[in-house]
């Protein structure tokens, strides 16, 4: 992943290539995937869902990434949804809603499995998909003047039990329900009393404060982190279909690694640990 990819500025009738849709970029141990397609506030067609994908498998694979950061470029928007100027060229027929749902939810369900960290970086308005995407990383750090909605219900639109589930297990039922329902905007200080953010920061700190956030992360035992998002992804199965011996054996790891020995040696040496995954 290039460590320097530049977000390439565009006209208001200007088509960027995919490629330059979605970049994916790394500093040291925190990779980054952008939405740049500000024209359109973001919004997501069927090409860059395919991209996505790629780009989260890649990212995976990489054994030196620690934490992955989602964010969009233009300052007006996280993500804000699908492309409605494509829906007669990409959802127009039944086959091409379902190729469509498909591309979509496979990068969903890769997101939110992804085995690393994921921080959602969010301002401006985070609409439809771009709520999907958000409840699928494990964290969401966003700006004051950010909006959260989810459409569909004012569009027609289908929406399955996966994306209903993720939001219903950071918020609770009864604040999906009326997000589904109501389809209304929630401000960026509403998302946080009901737990749909974690953080709530301006403009000028949002990239600074997810920075930080990120290089801790990364900074701490990889382990011992892995392990806990791993629970965490148990904890919303059903209870027959958790594998705690799976987790039992990730515990075990933890603590026959060199990484423990390393903690330990750091604590009483009063220093930093460097922390090596092993």
């Amino acid at each position: 992943m290039s460590q320097n990819t530049r977000i390439t500025e565009m006209s208001d009738t200007q088509e960027l290539p995919v490629e330059q849709k979605l970049l994916a970029r790394r500093d040291g141990m925190v990779g980054e995937i952008v939405f740049n397609n500000p024209t359109r506030h973001n919004a997501v067609s069927l090409e860059m869902w395919q991209r996505m994908h790629g780009l989260l498998e890649a990212f995976a694979a990489d054994p030196e990434l620690r934490v992955l950061i989602i964010s969009g470029a233009g300052g007006k928007a996280f993500v804000s949804g699908a492309d409605i100027s494509k829906f007669e060229s990409e959802r127009a027929s039944e086959e091409a809603v379902k190729t469509y749902n498909a591309a979509s939810a496979r990068v969903y369900e890769a997101l939110y499995n992804f085995p690393k960290p994921t921080i959602a970086k969010i301002n401006g308005y985070c609409i439809g998909g771009g709520v999907n995407l958000a409840v699928c990383c494990d964290m969401r750090i966003c700006t004051v003047d950010a909006k959260f909605g989810i459409p569909a219900a004012k569009l027609g639109l289908g929406y399955g039990f996966p994306g209903v589930n993720r939001l219903t297990e950071i918020v609770g039922i009864s604040r999906a329900m009326e997000l589904f329902y109501t389809a209304r905007q929630v401000p960026a200080d509403e998302a946080l009393q009901i737990g749909l953010v974690n953080q709530v920061k301006s403009t000028d700190e949002l990239d600074q404060f997810v920075a930080a956030t990120a290089r801790t992360i990364s900074e701490n035992a990889p382990l011992t982190v892995t392990t806990i998002k791993a629970v965490a992804r148990e904890i919303g199965k059903p209870e027959s279909r958790r594998d705690l011996g799976k987790l039992d054996q990730m515990v075990a790891q933890c603590f026959g690694s060199e990484d423990y020995i390393e903690g330990r040696r750091a604590f009483m040496e009063k220093r930093k640990p460097a922390f090596k995954g092993r």
